[in-house]
C-alpha cells in the first residue's frame, strides 16, 4: 500500500472513529445535561442536527481529496494533525459528559478547534472548494468551543 492510502485509508478510519464516539458519549437527553444553565448564544437543537451531518461529509471529502492533492511530505502531517484534532473533539465529549469536568472540556474543545485550523489551510491549498467547504467545520469548533466556555463559567 502506497503513503497516499495509508493516509487515506487511516484517515477514514479515524473519521469513522469520530462519529462513533462523538455519540457514545454525548447524553443530551439525560438529566445531567437538562438541568445545566445554557449560554444564551446556544443555537436551538435543530442546528446541531443539521451541521453534525455536514461536518462529517465535508471531512470524508477532505480525508479522501487532499491526501491525493498533497506532495509526499505533508500526507503524514496532514493526517498527525486531523488525528489531534480528532483525539481533543472525543476528549471533549467524555470530559464534557461522563466526568462533566467542563473547564478541561472546554480547554480540548478549543485545542480541538486549534489542531483543525492548520488542517481548513492545506485544504485550501490544494483545493480551494474544499478550503470553503471546510469552514462551517473550523466554524463550528469554534463556536462549540464558546459554548463550552459558556458552560463552564455558568455550571
Amino acid at each position: 500500500m502506497s503513503a497516499r492510502n495509508a493516509v487515506i485509508s487511516l484517515g477514514l478510519v479515524l473519521l469513522a472513529a469520530y462519529i462513533a464516539g462523538s455519540g457514545f458519549w454525548v447524553q443530551t437527553s439525560g438529566s445531567w445535561y437538562s438541568s445545566l444553565s445554557r449560554p444564551p448564544w446556544q443555537p436551538p437543537d435543530w442546528v446541531f442536527g443539521l451541521i453534525w451531518p455536514y461536518n462529517f461529509t465535508v471531512l470524508g471529502i477532505a480525508m479522501v481529496a487532499v491526501p491525493r492533492r498533497l506532495e509526499p511530505a505533508r500526507l503524514w502531517p496532514w493526517l498527525l494533525l486531523f488525528a489531534l484534532s480528532v483525539a481533543a473533539a472525543l476528549t471533549w465529549s467524555y470530559l464534557f459528559y461522563v466526568p462533566h469536568a467542563l473547564v478541561a472540556a472546554c480547554v480540548a474543545l478549543a485545542l480541538a478547534a486549534l489542531a483543525t485550523a492548520p488542517l481548513l489551510w492545506i485544504a485550501w491549498q490544494v483545493s480551494r472548494p474544499l478550503g470553503l467547504a471546510l469552514i462551517p467545520y473550523q466554524l463550528w469548533l469554534v463556536i462549540a468551543a464558546t459554548l463550552s466556555a459558556g458552560y463552564a463559567s455558568r455550571n
